[in-house]
C-alpha cells in the first residue's frame, strides 16, 4: 500500500493511494473515487479491502489541495457529469490499465459524492463494472445510463437525501436491460459503508440526517460487491 501521484490530465498531476494484492499480479484493478470527505481513511480501507480480494485497487485525491472552491465544483460535477473530474477519474483508469501488473480489466466504485461519479462514469469510459453506494441518481436516468457497464449499487432507506433513488436506478436500468443488483436497505441511511460515522466526533448531527454505519447491512454490500466484480472483472 503506497501513496502516489499520476497524470490525470495534460500538465495536472493528483495525488492517490494504490492498495496492491499480495501474490503475482496481473490483477484486474478498480478506481475508488472519494466521497466528499476526500481521500480519508474510509477510503483508504475500502481500497484496502478491494487489494485484500485479489484487485488492483487505485483511489486518486480529486481534491489534491486544491482549496475550497475545488471542493464545491468536484460536488457539482458529480450530479452534472460535467468538469475535469471527469477527465482525473478516466485518467486513473488509464494509469491502471497501463500498468503491467493489471489485466486491463477495470472497474470502479465510489460512496457517496464517489458513488454520483462511477454511476455518470459508466455508460462514459470504458469500465468493465461499477458500484455505486449511495450516490445521486439523474431524474433522467434511463437516458444519461445508455450504453452503462453493469452496476451494482447500495442505499440506505432511512437516507434523507435520497429517498427514491434506488427504485429509481433499478426501473432505469431493468429499462435499458443493463445487468444490476440494486439493493436498498432498511435499516441503514447515507454512509452507512463508512466505519468513521460510527465514532462521536459527529455527534448527533450525524444520526439527524441519518449517516451511521451499519455493520449488517455494510458487510452484505461488501459481499455483493466482491461477487459482482468477481464476475465481471476477473
Amino acid at each position: 500500500m503506497s501513496d502516489v501521484t499520476y497524470e490525470a490530465a495534460p500538465e495536472r498531476e493528483l495525488r492517490a493511494y494504490l492498495a496492491t494484492p499480495r501474490g503475482d499480479g496481473p490483477w484486474p484493478g478498480v478506481v475508488v473515487v472519494m466521497d466528499a470527505l476526500g481521500l480519508s481513511d474510509d477510503i483508504r480501507l475500502a481500497a484496502d479491502r478491494l487489494a485484500t480480494a485479489g484487485f488492483l485497487a487505485f483511489a486518486p485525491d480529486l481534491y489534491s489541495g486544491r482549496g475550497m472552491r475545488c471542493v464545491v465544483a468536484t460536488l457539482g460535477a458529480s450530479r452534472s457529469g460535467r468538469g475535469e473530474t471527469y477527465e482525473d477519474i478516466e485518467g486513473a483508469r488509464r494509469w491502471l490499465s497501463a500498468r503491467e501488473d493489471c489485466t486491463g480489466k477495470i472497474g470502479i466504485i465510489g460512496f457517496c459524492m464517489g458513488g454520483g461519479f462511477a454511476l455518470l462514469s459508466a455508460p462514459r469510459y470504458a469500465f468493465s463494472a461499477a458500484s455505486v453506494n449511495y450516490g445521486e441518481v439523474p431524474a433522467d436516468a434511463e437516458q444519461r445510463l445508455a450504453g452503462a457497464c453493469p452496476i451494482v449499487a447500495s442505499y440506505g432507506a432511512r437516507d434523507r437525501g435520497l429517498q427514491g433513488r434506488a427504485q429509481r436506478l433499478e426501473n432505469a436500468l431493468r429499462a435499458l436491460g443493463i445487468e444490476h443488483d440494486v439493493k436498498e436497505y432498511p435499516d441503514a441511511g447515507h454512509s452507512f459503508m463508512n466505519r468513521i460515522n460510527a465514532g462521536p466526533g459527529l455527534g448527533h448531527l450525524v444520526k439527524f440526517i441519518g449517516m451511521d454505519y451499519r455493520h449488517e447491512s455494510a458487510e452484505d454490500s461488501w459481499r455483493r460487491i466482491l461477487d459482482f466484480f468477481d464476475v465481471h472483472l476477473r
